[in-house]
């Protein structure tokens, strides 16, 4: 059975994160859900990755490690 992954792009390279979308998810269904968890963290002060972890991983998504590669532009 295959993962399936979500990028959560960034201005900066070093922001950019990976994630790991629960099987209980559609792929749309994801994203929406994960766009409504980002902007609650983000309405509160000085938030920062952390806390927008925590959030995720209350609702079951998990961060994914990983190496970035080389510009493709």
């Amino acid at each position: 059975m295959s993962e399936n992954l979500m990028i959560l792009p960034a201005d900066k390279p070093e922001d950019i994160r990976l994630i790991r979308i629960p099987d209980d998810f559609e792929e749309h269904e994801a994203y929406r859900h994960v766009t409504g968890m980002i902007a609650k963290v983000e309405e509160q002060p000085d938030y920062d990755w952390e806390d927008i972890l925590d959030m995720l991983e209350e609702h079951g998504f998990e961060a994914v490690d990983f190496v970035l590669g080389p510009s493709l532009d």
